[in-house]
């Protein structure tokens, strides 16, 4: 029995239904990082040994659907996140910022952007040096924003936090300061424009040195 299919080879024997263990199946092999000619090739196998014939079009649907949207997942996750910092990307901050145009009216009353920034590197710093910073502000940022806020790198020195413009903001804002100020470390509310598209121009700049 091909692997992670023992599932499915128990429900075609008993007729109990496979689609459940068809979508594990497939997910699990995905996240394997096994084609979808492999994946479709083993349950066929697994067909024919348990039941003599080739496997029914629920259990190919399944699978198949359960396999892309697990790499779906994946390639979306790299999209989303900085591989050095682990901290959200540039362009998944854009996306957040556009859905909430999208979602609401008013954003720049309801929301803002909290900024940290790095003082400048030290002579001879690193890239690696440089994100194992951004990687320690960023964990700061997220015990005092702890809830669904989106906090991402903005170019090679500032963490910005996609925060709720409530009357806890600036109570916040004040905590974090202070969690910070081992370093040198500026921190500051940035308003948003009324716009999507000063709200991307706004990042633009924010990203620049």
């Amino acid at each position: 029995m091909p692997a992670h299919f023992e599932a499915v080879g128990e429900a075609l024997a008993s007729g109990s239904g496979s689609i459940e263990a068809c979508e594990v199946a497939g997910s699990r092999l995905a996240q394997d990082g096994a084609s979808l000619d492999d994946a479709l090739e083993a349950l066929n196998r697994t067909a024919l040994a348990v039941t003599g014939s080739e496997p029914v079009f629920a259990d190919v649907r399944a699978l198949s659907m359960a396999w892309s949207e697990s790499t779906l997942a994946y390639l979306h996750q790299l999209s989303c996140e900085d591989p050095m910092t682990g901290l959200a990307s540039l362009a998944h901050i854009r996306s957040r910022l556009s859905e909430l145009y999208r979602g609401a009216h008013s954003v720049d009353k309801t929301h803002a952007l909290v900024v940290l920034d790095l003082p400048n590197d030290p002579v001879g710093g690193d890239s690696f040096t440089r994100a194992m910073r951004l990687v320690r502000l960023g964990e700061v940022a997220r015990t005092v924003f702890a809830g669904s806020e989106t906090i991402g790198r903005s170019g090679s020195q500032r963490v910005v936090v996609i925060a709720e413009r409530d009357g806890r903001l600036g109570r916040r804002v004040a905590l974090l300061r202070k969690l910070v100020s081992s370093e040198p470390t500026r921190l500051w509310i940035e308003g948003l424009p009324q716009t999507d598209e000063a709200a991307a121009l706004l990042l633009d700049e924010l990203c620049r040195r």
